[in-house]
């Protein structure tokens, strides 16, 4: 429930306020980006593979509109995530990467993410390169030289390192986490487009398809809402302790576990991994030699076939749930924080015994919200399949709604922190 108290200090406060500025110049920088096309584009062939590749359509929403302009932001944040999903992969591999991430501290934190910026542009460029080819390929832009073709590359993958810094800069000094945010910008900045595109498409014989649709989109809210506001409350008693004259500890609080701990980000990292062997296999096809041609063309159909994604894409979206929350929470640390404070779980044995029974939760409660995530990550496929709506499906399909609701969700709670802070002070 939205305090409107708060709301009003976000208005009052002039750093609050300006943070939410900042956010909001920020993003329309990144909209601006997304409007300025790669020179060359044939606008007729680009709309007509958009309508006919329920594939590009996804990505489209992914980079946030970006790749149907064709514009020098068209990989959108795709390689930076991907980075980091590499890097994250690989910790389980090199101890001493997994020391520098999770014991490094902030210093190690900044390393790895530094890491990460540096792998981007390779990634951003093949990416690019792999892009570029299928679009070549049906006759949609067409480059007079290889240089012609080297600027392109260039410049998107310019493009994307200036969205990963964009980013960044809404995190730090904006309100929010900047690359979610990015992505919600993009989103909700084509539905008018999608809005209009209904409307010119309505058909009154297909009333009941469009009403079971729309039913479909506010149960996917409700659920959306429910499962990331839901949490498990573990109870955490204090010991007393007698310092002086005064008494301290004595009282018991809850530990909140959430449903969904990893947000919105399974999503986005299934998305990374689905699309990056499509543009690597785009990028082959630029080969003249048959046999790597005919497996590279095998391979995007193979990933273009409706079951074949709706499947990858739930198992992926559920084993990332899973990841994501090992890497970013530690039952361990958890535990040792609550025994330096004289915590501890009532029935429960300090130490290892502690961090073994928040595991288990933890793994309990992630199973309820791993499944979610995958089921609303296929749903708009199989809403479609049903109703035999098309025209909606990017805009209030599972997985933009997902994007949109728990990103918002997510940039309210860091709004609250922000004035929580200040109440404090």
């Amino acid at each position: 429930m939205i305090n409107f108290r708060k709301l009003s200090l976000i208005f009052k406060d002039r750093q609050i306020r300006n943070k939410i500025l900042i956010t909001f110049f920020l993003l329309a920088i990144f909209r601006l980006a997304a409007n300025i096309p790669v020179p060359g584009v044939n606008l007729e062939n680009l709309k007509r593979m958009f309508l006919e590749n329920q594939f590009l359509g996804l990505l489209n929403v992914f980079v946030g509109g970006a790749l149907s302009n064709l514009s020098i932001v068209m990989l959108g944040v795709g390689p930076y995530i991907t980075a980091t999903i590499i890097l994250q992969l690989l910790t389980m591999i090199f101890p001493q990467l997994e020391e520098l991430y999770k014991e490094g501290g902030e210093e190690g934190r900044q390393k790895f993410n530094q890491y990460a910026r540096i792998l981007t542009v390779p990634l951003a460029f093949l990416e690019g390169y792999g892009m570029l080819n299928l679009f070549v390929n049906q006759n949609i832009i067409s480059f007079s030289s290889s240089y012609h073709l080297l600027t392109s590359l260039i410049t998107i993958t310019a493009g994307s390192v200036f969205l990963m810094w964009l980013g960044e800069l809404i995190t730090e000094n904006g309100v929010g986490n900047g690359i979610s945010l990015l992505i919600l910008a993009g989103i909700l900045a084509r539905t008018p487009v999608e809005v209009r595109s209904f409307l010119l498409k309505w058909d009154v014989a297909n009333l009941p398809s469009y009403i079971l649709f729309f039913a479909s989109s506010i149960l996917i809210i409700v659920c959306v809402v429910f499962v990331n506001e839901a949490k498990r409350n573990i109870p955490i008693s204090y010991v007393k302790r007698v310092r002086g004259n005064k008494i301290y500890g004595g009282v018991s609080t809850y530990l909140p576990l959430n449903v969904n701990p990893a947000g919105v980000i399974p999503i986005i990292f299934a998305l990374s991994v689905l699309l990056f062997p499509t543009m690597v296999a785009n990028l082959l096809q630029g080969l003249n030699n048959p046999t790597i041609l005919e497996a590279s063309k095998s391979v995007v159909n193979f990933l273009q076939n409706q079951w074949v994604h709706g499947t990858l894409f739930f198992i992926l979206v559920f084993a990332f749930t899973f990841f994501y929350t090992l890497v970013t929470f530690e039952p361990k640390t958890i535990s040792e924080n609550l025994q330096k404070v004289g915590g501890f779980i009532p029935g429960v044995r300090p130490g290892e015994q502690t961090s073994l029974f928040l595991q288990k939760i933890l793994n309990n409660v992630l199973y309820i919200g791993a499944t979610f995530l995958g089921v609303i990550a296929v749903l708009p496929s199989i809403v479609q399949g049903i109703t035999k709506v098309a025209e909606f499906q990017f805009l209030i399909g599972g997985t933009s709604l997902l994007i949109v609701v728990s990103v918002i969700l997510e940039t309210w709670r860091a709004l609250e922190a922000e004035i929580e802070m200040k109440e404090y002070d």
